[in-house]
């Protein structure tokens, strides 16, 4: 007999015996004899099933709006021609700047009034002091001080009226009118330009200012799932712009208000935005949250493994004792599955690296 022939048998007869020695095992102590090495128990992660309300969740579709308790709309208070434009769309601006200059004879006319007041003023004193000075003297009567105390109060209010106006408006010396920002926040709407004639009666605002560092996200629902939708559920809102990152808060306003046309309600979430990447109009997507009345066991999605058109979970008893189970899977929501049959209350799966367990238990 040739050498590798011999060979040939010799590999042919362990191949039988290893065949052999197989079969005469139960397939329950072949699955048992895996092990799990330190190794590989320290890059696995693991976690008991609990009993947790059953949530569901419903996406919608809405809008970034500013909030509206937060707006102001600037118009003139005077007519008068622009002189000087200092703020332009989509700028940050802060109480009180300037957003534009406007030359207005209406200021002049206000200017000369103050200096009148101002001059009046003056003049009453003199009175007044001269009055009392001939009263001392026994020239004029008490009455006649009282008339001139009389004439000093009335000068001084016009005054102090004079000076409200121009507190309020801005009003400065000559013939220049500032038109301030009344809010901190961006400009949102501009509806002036340079050289242009106002009118004092102008209907539309010239500037519109939004503070956005608190912002809204008012989102459109059907009527079939208008029961889903109450106040204080949370919330989880997305956009196209920023779609990695997950903007979280609550219902805090219903419009109970049904529209006619589009058979929708809306309703409202309030989100912080202190670095301002939400913008006004910027289209979102609202995801909302809610129970449905039952209990069900639930473990963290990464511990389910999907295979063979079933759903499994590796059910860790020891490290000798490690079960591919299948389980029936009611729903998987944001991270966690809840589990109709097949795991109870407090058994510890795999959830981290079971998939490489799975593989070598199974193949």
């Amino acid at each position: 007999m040739s050498h590798s022939i011999r060979n040939i048998l010799l590999l042919f007869l362990g191949f039988a015996t290893a065949l052999c020695s197989c079969k005469s095992k139960p397939f329950e102590e072949n699955a048992i004899a895996f092990s799990l090495s330190d190794t590989m128990m320290a890059k696995c992660e693991f976690v008991k099933a609990v009993t947790e309300e059953v949530k569901n969740e419903i996406r919608f579709f809405g809008k970034i709006e500013a909030d509206n308790n937060k707006t102001a709309q600037v118009f003139s208070a005077v007519g008068g021609l622009v002189k000087s434009i200092n703020a332009g769309l989509g700028d940050y601006v802060k109480q009180g700047e300037v957003l534009a200059t406007i030359q207005s004879s209406e200021v002049a006319g206000y200017e000369q009034q103050r200096l009148d007041a101002i001059n009046e003023v003056a003049i009453a004193e003199k009175n007044l002091q001269v009055a009392k000075d001939l009263f001392e003297g026994k020239l004029n009567s008490e009455k006649e001080v009282k008339l001139a105390e009389t004439e000093l109060e009335k000068a001084r209010a016009n005054l102090s009226k004079i000076r409200e106006i121009y507190g309020i408006y801005k009003f400065k010396k000559g013939s220049i009118f500032p038109l301030t920002a009344p809010i901190s926040g961006f400009v949102v709407t501009k509806k002036i330009n340079i050289n242009e004639l106002i009118r004092p009666e102008e209907s539309e605002p010239l500037f519109s200012i939004a503070n956005t560092n608190e912002i809204w996200a008012v989102a459109y629902v059907n009527e079939s799932n208008i029961a889903h939708i109450k106040e204080n559920y949370e919330a989880v809102v997305n956009t196209i712009a920023f779609p990695d990152i997950n903007y979280r808060g609550k219902i805090d306003k219903i419009y109970n208000v049904i529209d006619a046309d589009t058979k929708s309600m809306k309703f409202r979430v309030s989100l912080p935005n202190a670095d301002f990447k939400l913008k006004p109009d910027m289209n979102c997507t609202v995801s909302i949250s809610y129970n449905e009345n039952q209990r069900m066991i639930t473990v963290p999605s990464a511990a389910i493994i999907f295979d063979k058109s079933k759903y499994w979970a590796m059910v860790f008893k020891d490290k000798h004792n490690i079960e591919t189970r299948p389980v029936q899977v009611y729903r998987q929501l944001n991270g966690i599955t809840y589990i109709q049959s097949g795991l109870g209350e407090g058994e510890t799966v795999i959830s981290k690296n079971g998939l490489l367990i799975y593989d070598a238990l199974n193949d």
